[in-house]
């Protein structure tokens, strides 16, 4: 590890690579019909997956390693709320968000390369330059983490996973709740993930649990990362908001 990406994981108060999971693994396990989309049936440790067109379909493709004891941090969504990532299953104990991690770009290669060496998924939303994207996916192959570009260009990705928005459910007879909407999902890539696959995905696939009259609505909890002396990234934990749209 660097200097300069130790002394940036210093600051957020993460500690080595390697020291917040479990023995690795392979392939980070992905729920059942998502695992049809990648060659390696998960998400392959040192990997590069793109991700457009859902937020919902982003939380949902890191929910499952989340709950099988990976960390996760999420670079550039100021909006990605704890209670929306939680109704997609993500175990937002282990997630952390650094929403805005500065304007420049050899600040953000510093943060998101420190990140990558301390956690297991590293969502990339905020744009990169196509060498900064070469070495990020580098570094992410070196530390055995997988990269998740979202929303933004990635030159080189091993697969690309494209949502396209279906119908909603839930509502009968004009009326009711909306409850999911179903995607049309499609993977690309390359070498492996060459041929083209598909699948349909309902999302959110976890459905929000009913409140007792009387009783509070329980807020999920983010891992309180701080960084007192840096200017940037500034991570906060960000205020609960309803799920996504997709």
């Amino acid at each position: 590890m660097s200097r300069s990406a130790t002394a940036t994981l210093t600051a957020l108060g993460v500690g080595a690579a390697g020291g917040l999971t479990t023995a690795p693994a392979s392939a980070l396990p992905v729920r059942g019909e998502l695992a049809e989309l990648l060659p390696w049936g998960g998400l392959r440790r040192g990997s590069t997956v793109s991700v457009r067109g859902s937020t919902s379909l982003l939380l949902a493709l890191v929910a499952e390693a989340t709950t099988e004891g990976c960390w996760a941090a999420f670079v550039g969504l100021p909006r990605c709320g704890a209670l929306a990532a939680a109704e997609l299953g993500v175990a937002v104990h282990r997630l952390a968000l650094v929403p805005h991690p500065g304007r420049d770009q050899g600040e953000v290669e510093k943060t998101i390369a420190a990140l990558l060496d301390g956690f297991d998924l590293v969502v990339v939303a905020t744009p990169v330059t196509p060498a900064t994207s070469r070495k990020l996916s580098a570094r992410a192959r070196h530390r055995k983490a997988v990269l998740l570009p979202f929303a933004v260009a990635w030159p080189g990705a091993d697969v690309e996973l494209t949502a396209t928005p279906g119908p909603w459910t839930g509502l009968e007879a004009g009326h009711g709740v909306l409850s999911a909407r179903t995607v049309t999902v499609q993977a690309t890539g390359r070498g492996a993930a060459a041929r083209p696959r598909q699948t349909r995905l309902p999302l959110p696939a976890q459905p929000v649990q009913p409140v007792q009259s009387g009783t509070a609505t329980p807020r999920p909890t983010l891992v309180p990362l701080t960084a007192p002396h840096v200017t940037a990234p500034h991570v906060t934990a960000p205020r609960p908001t309803t799920a996504e749209a997709v």
